[in-house]
């Protein structure tokens, strides 16, 4: 019974790590669909973006799902590697691992806590900034005022507010995008968060923007690493094995685990050596 309990565990487990994982190449892809507007839109572009990922009700609980199937997938994982080593805690008197299973394969625990760390990393430089940054710039725009070059305030309706107005205090800004009237208490219009300038100034900075383009390059190699095994993996833990799909699967699966974090690490390179 105890044997039983245990390889239903396990399987529950396998389970689990595959539907999480699954779901966070569904996020993978449109999180990469976004970005890309770094390279082929504009900021304005980008911002809209951002400013809809971050205040639609769908996405938002989309975003919700998303960041517990990244903990429960890198719960599960370390579950599953700390279960398989105490099912066999003695190594084969004679082991050609490499005989037996792809490098990938043998090291998914480090390269999913590598990604890990990286997420966090990411989160704070960018996610954390963005949502609780009081000095988090808002997107403005130079406009040829009757041959004065002025800067305004982009507005979510699709209009402008000058920025000599908030330098003066006659607007303020409250709840790092909302345009106050400082008199009258009333709100006037609501800005966008520039993200794209966080983003560029990130990988452009004259001192660590660089490196930070190398470890990001170097994640990306990982999360390929990470995909090449996982994502054939998760049909076969799921039950989804045969000789008629298996060959497209793990094409598809290899094709995907090459060509998103490719693009994902074009976006850095990109932007430091490329954007100006």
């Amino acid at each position: 019974m105890a044997k039983s309990a245990l390889l239903k565990s396990s399987l529950a487990k396998k389970y689990w790590m595959a539907l999480t994982g699954l779901f966070l190449c569904l996020f993978l892809a449109g999180h990469l669909a976004g970005n890309l507007q770094l390279i082929f839109g504009d900021a304005l572009q980008f911002n809209q973006y951002a400013l809809f990922m971050t205040t639609n009700p769908a996405v938002k609980l989309l975003s919700y799902v998303t960041y517990i199937s990244i903990v429960f997938h890198a719960v599960d994982g370390i579950l599953l590697t700390i279960q398989n080593r105490k099912a066999r805690p003695i190594g084969y008197a004679k082991e050609n691992a490499s005989a037996n299973s792809n490098w990938a394969s043998r090291n998914m625990a480090i390269l999913g806590s590598l990604i890990l760390i990286f997420i966090i990393t990411h989160m704070v430089n960018f996610w954390a900034t963005m949502h609780f940054d009081a000095d988090m710039p808002l997107q403005t725009t130079t406009i040829d005022v009757q041959g004065q070059q002025q800067e305004f305030y982009l507005t979510t309706d699709g209009g402008y507010l000058p920025k000599a107005q908030v330098d003066q205090k006659v607007i303020e800004i409250r709840n790092q995008t909302e345009f106050f009237d400082t008199e009258a208490k009333v709100k006037l219009k609501e800005g966008y968060k520039d993200l794209h300038k966080i983003t560029f100034a990130y990988f452009q900075d004259a001192t660590y923007g660089l490196i930070a383009t190398i470890m990001y390059v170097l994640a990306m190699i990982v999360l390929a690493f990470h995909l090449l095994h996982g994502f054939a993996s998760a049909f076969q833990s799921l039950g989804a094995n045969h000789p008629k799909y298996n060959g497209l699967i793990k094409g598809f699966g290899k094709g995907f685990a090459i060509l998103v974090p490719l693009l994902f690490a074009i976006i850095p390179l990109y932007i430091h050596f490329i954007a100006k």
